[in-house]
């Protein structure tokens, strides 16, 4: 899978922008602060429905403006489609599919992105949200309706600790609280989902985390994870394919049960996926706080050269879209190398970079200047007709 052709409109630092894009390398080349990462988080918004700077949407809408429009002329072998986002400033976002209205966790079905950044290197080293953001946001791409999941759960969450801290300001005790209850259902049937795939995804990234850490970082330090949960499972047996589901959900109720009182008196869920964490590991000890920054990066890169394998396994439509996100400059010349020559194998590598001679020589492509929210070189020969984000864009 290849973007043909990218539009935008309101979106960051951009008025307009339409970028032509081609298979293979593409470099985005431009002094900081010019807008080539927000051309990356726009295509990568299309998969992931999120940015991997900003936990909310509002700062990807150009300052003054209600929404941000992004367009992108998607071409899945001989098969082309348009997919389209409008980001409100407030309120729900709309989307649309081939010129179709669709709800929003249908455009990870059609678009597959993994993008690598400075700030990937969080994931290993900073708090457990950006380790479950990660997972989060790889799930949604692998599957799509677990969009839909996630935002229910933190929906629920959010009412429940609404709930716990209008009782706690009234004085009512856990036993006087019957309508927690209600929302300890939901909360249970939802999170016992997350969990259950996050697990099942830190299973099939094993092996791949393996593989690629070896690659970039040139040795085996047997690198290892798991998710770390803020519970045990219950204890009952059951057996079929829905077992370990049913576990999580008694693990949960019972924790929930003894977090009570608690809750109640801190008005926050002590329990559920919101809490977990993703352990990694290399050489049998964690990576946050022993591995070195080298290390660091190898696990980082590891993680998203694993995810890359995984969708271009589970897509029958080709390999993701790898961005490479002003990496280069971050790397010793081993690892630019070793990167390098595992990118260069995908459909479509988009490159960012401040400087042109950061970018290994097996990466030279297409070349695009930014400056100031402009594309000011690009390479429109036999390109495909112009991707206008401003069509129809109240429709979106």
């Amino acid at each position: 899978m290849i973007v043909e052709r990218l539009g935008l409109r309101d979106f960051r630092n951009y008025t307009e922008a339409d970028l032509v894009l081609h298979p293979g390398a593409n470099v985005l080349v431009g002094s900081n602060g010019q807008g080539k990462t927000n051309l990356a988080e726009a295509i990568a918004y299309l998969a992931t429905l999120g940015s991997h700077r900003v936990p909310t949407d509002a700062p990807l809408v150009r300052e003054g403006q209600d929404a941000a429009y992004v367009r992108a002329l998607l071409a899945h072998g001989t098969r082309k489609i348009t997919v389209e986002a409008q980001i409100n400033r407030q309120g729900s976002n709309r989307t649309r599919i081939g010129g179709s209205p669709v709800k929003p966790a249908e455009l990870p079905r059609y678009t597959h992105v993994v993008l690598f950044a400075p700030e990937d290197l969080q994931i290993v080293r900073g708090d457990p949200a950006a380790r479950r953001r990660f997972s989060d946001q790889l799930l949604v791409q692998l599957i799509p309706r677990m969009s839909a999941v996630l935002a229910d759960y933190d929906r629920v969450l959010k009412q429940r600790n609404a709930l716990l801290k209008s009782a706690r300001a009234r004085g009512i005790r856990g036993d006087q609280l019957s309508t927690l209850d209600v929302w300890d259902d939901k909360l249970v049937a939802l999170g016992s989902e997350i969990i259950a795939e996050r697990r099942r995804l830190a299973a099939d990234l094993a092996d791949p985390v393996a593989a690629a850490y070896t690659a970039i970082a040139g040795a085996d330090h047997d690198p290892y994870l798991e998710w770390v949960g803020s519970f045990p499972d219950g204890e009952t047996e059951v057996s079929g394919p829905g077992a370990e589901r049913a576990r999580i959900a008694e693990g949960f109720r019972i924790a929930l049960a003894d977090q009570r009182s608690a809750e109640l008196e801190r008005a926050v869920t002590l329990v559920g996926p919101h809490r977990d964490d993703l352990l990694l590991k290399i050489r049998g000890l964690p990576v946050r706080g022993y591995a070195s920054h080298g290390e660091s990066w190898s696990v980082a890169l590891a993680l998203r050269l694993a995810s890359a394998e995984l969708l271009r396994v589970d897509s029958a439509s080709g390999d993701p879209i790898l961005i490479l996100d002003d990496v280069f400059a971050e790397l010793d010349a081993q690892r630019r190398t070793r990167l390098a020559g595992l990118a260069a194998d995908y459909e479509q590598v988009i490159v960012t970079a401040a400087v042109e001679q950061d970018v290994p020589d097996r990466l030279a492509g297409t070349l695009v200047r930014i400056e100031a929210g402009r594309i000011l070189a690009d390479d429109t020969s036999d390109a495909p007709d112009p991707v206008d984000p401003g069509e129809d864009a109240d429709d979106v």
